[in-house]
């Protein structure tokens, strides 16, 4: 699989519409990439872009919903169309040592629908040791993916939380990547997707480097 096909071309932003929504899913088709889009349009991309591999967010962007809303929004946007689910874990949960509580929320919603889930860590906020007991308990829960970060907290992905990570389960790495210097750095340090909101800048510099196709843990996204 190329480079492009392994982006979430991404638009999250709390002020977003329909038509900022659209224009990045043309972005998407046009260059082959997936799309990633707030919860209220997945419908409308769905049936605007069929073809197109859509992503949603669920508990975002804090990860503190209750875990009945969290089901309920994976089981709405299985219904509505959505391929793929980005799950903000409960950071708190973690950090105050409830883990069964944290790890049952990622199963309860990994369960709820046939969609892959990834499971959003947002490491920045987390140690070393945080990191890897977030990973090994969303292992646990059947997680599919683990991710770096929403992009609306302090930091986002770093090469070594991606090398981490990678130890457990594939990796999307995620927050504060403009460039393809910088997704590519993700790549080599084994991610096996990318979220952006600059996922045209970054295929079309991929692009202009003459960078052949490539898999995972090389220069793949």
């Amino acid at each position: 699989m190329d480079v492009p096909g392994r982006i979430d071309h991404t638009v999250l932003g709390p002020a977003t519409t329909g038509d900022e929504v659209l224009g990045v899913v043309d972005e998407a088709v046009e260059h082959g990439m997936n799309a990633c889009v707030p919860p209220c349009y997945v419908d409308l991309v769905a049936d605007y872009a069929p073809e197109t591999t859509l992503a949603t967010v669920i508990g975002f962007p804090q990860g503190q919903h209750a875990t009945e809303t969290k089901v309920s929004e994976a089981e709405r946007a299985w219904t509505d169309g959505a391929d793929e689910l980005d799950l903000v874990a409960n950071v708190g949960r973690l950090k105050s040592g409830e883990e069964d509580t944290y790890e049952d929320e990622i199963g309860e919603v990994v369960a709820a629908t046939p969609m892959p889930v990834k499971v959003i860590l947002e490491t920045s906020l987390l140690s070393d040791e945080e990191t890897r007991r977030a990973a090994e308990l969303a292992v646990a829960a059947d997680a599919d993916m683990l991710k770096t970060a929403t992009g609306f907290a302090e930091g986002g992905a770093t090469v070594a939380d991606v090398e981490l990570l990678s130890e457990y389960l594939p990796v999307k790495a995620s927050g504060g990547i403009g460039s393809w210097e910088a997704a590519k750095a993700m790549f080599d340090a084994g991610a096996e997707r990318i979220g952006a909101s600059s996922g045209v800048a970054i295929v079309e510099e991929w692009a202009a480097a003459g960078q052949p196709s490539t898999g995972a843990g090389s220069d793949g996204a």
